[in-house]
């Protein structure tokens, strides 16, 4: 009876926020979860859960395969607007559960901040966990990525559904060992693509084998520590793979997995790794692959992640970046553009950016490609304006606004294409002062 009342209080809340025109965010499930920890054995579920986790790519993945199974007439629950956590998902979860705990969908697929799967999944059933990759970030709230492998590592210890793991990245593929009893083990990769590099020419956390130690080798890397590696001294790296992208041709927006060839909207290898994800995911439920490529071909993500907008007629691209990977994936896709373009780079030292920006020094802004003027902004317009300068780019064309409304007042003065890089807070805040 007890948590029959904290679901019915929570419907008649989300009503009233309803009806005040707010969404509520994770408001519900603060409560629900002070109320009652261990609320999450109540709901019954006889559907697929499938989570996605990741540092990076996690929105996109999660939102992606939801888009997929409903283009493929299955209802799907999802926390499409993010709150990861476990309020978050919670108050996702009572806002469509009846009031006995029972989720009427076909799927439920949620994105899942990387520190609460062992959360979560303690006591709510999961079918499928895909991993992306692990990177650097918010170090004073997560500290390193280390200590988040090894919480995921222990919940699967004792997970014998499917994992569907990145085998190019060596701190997500090794979560593949966790259980040797575990036979639903899947692995994708994308194949090398036009702009892989010998040498790694970023920041990354990949460079010694999880096992032995041994410092792994690299036939190439796709960006950061994500590529073709293997570990000289006790193989590890050699993984059978499930699905592999092929063919990438990020100009045609285009790449292949088993013959097939997918159109997408996106131009960036970070967008083919989770694409893939996606793919070998439904493939698991056997969505067919028509309706699969009909879904991609369709699927955008128009909320500041890789967003392409026009702006006073001038061709706009905004990307979050929360962390050094994020950040230069970014700028490693305006370097593919030969085109003329300014930058905007919009940095805030909120709670829930994380107070240490040190991380900015692990951004490379080394040879930007046809880069004619920075305009930065945000609590850090400083920081990230002193960072850019000393990797060369002349000074004379920095220009740090603190306030973003005159930052993106001077961007527009010229009608030179715009890419716009915003951490975490300062994301929404910089589409609102476009207007989007």
């Amino acid at each position: 009876m007890r948590n029959f009342f904290i679901i019915l209080i929570m419907k008649i809340l989300h009503l009233i926020l309803k009806i005040c025109g707010k969404n509520g965010g994770n408001f519900l499930g603060k409560i629900a979860y002070k109320w009652n920890p261990n609320i999450f054995k109540y709901f019954k579920v006889n559907s697929p859960v499938i989570a996605v986790t990741a540092t990076n790519g996690k929105t996109m993945t999660n939102n992606a395969i939801g888009y997929v199974l409903k283009t493929a007439g299955k209802k799907v629950l999802s926390n499409q607007e993010g709150n990861n956590m476990e309020t978050g998902i919670l108050s996702t979860i009572l806002k469509h559960c009846t009031l006995t705990g029972k989720i009427k969908a076909d799927f439920l697929v949620f994105e899942v901040d990387e520190g609460y799967i062992p959360v979560i999944f303690k006591d709510f059933p999961l079918n499928t966990l895909v991993v992306l990759d692990f990177f650097r970030d918010q170090l004073d709230r997560n500290g390193e990525v280390e200590t988040l492998i090894l919480k995921i590592n222990e919940f699967l210890k004792t997970y014998k559904n499917n994992l569907i793991l990145n085998a190019d990245d060596p701190n997500v593929a090794r979560l593949g060992k966790a259980n040797p009893d575990n036979k639903n083990v899947y692995y994708f990769s994308v194949e090398k693509y036009k702009y892989a590099s010998i040498e790694q020419k970023e920041a990354g956390e990949g460079k010694f084998c999880p096992f032995c130690k041994t410092k792994l080798e690299y036939d190439y890397y796709q960006y950061s520590h994500i590529g073709k590696f293997k570990c000289p001294n006790c193989g590890y790296g050699n993984n059978e793979i499930y699905k592999l992208a092929t063919d990438v041709n990020l100009n045609n927006r285009t790449f292949k997995i088993d013959d097939i060839t997918y159109k997408i909207r996106f131009n960036s290898i970070y967008n083919i790794y989770n694409l893939t994800a996606v793919i070998a995911c439904c493939n698991l439920y056997n969505i067919d692959t028509k309706i699969i490529k009909e879904a991609l071909s369709k699927f955008v993500l128009n909320n500041g992640r890789l967003e392409e907008v026009k702006i006073n007629d001038v061709p706009t691209i905004i990307n979050l970046a929360k962390n050094p990977t994020g950040s230069n994936v970014s700028l490693r896709i305006l370097n593919e553009d030969d085109e003329e373009k300014e930058l905007l780079f919009v940095l805030n030292d909120n709670l829930a950016d994380g107070l240490d920006v040190s991380w900015i020094w692990d951004i490379n802004f080394d040879n930007l490609n046809n880069v004619t003027r920075i305009i930065t902004s945000g609590t850090r317009a400083y920081d990230i304006a002193i960072r850019i300068k000393t990797s060369g780019f002349d000074s004379n064309k920095i220009e740090p606004y603190l306030n973003l409304s005159e930052a993106v007042e001077n961007l527009y003065k010229t009608n030179t294409k715009k890419y716009i890089i915003a951490n975490y807070t300062a994301l929404q805040p910089t589409r609102k002062e476009l207007k989007l």
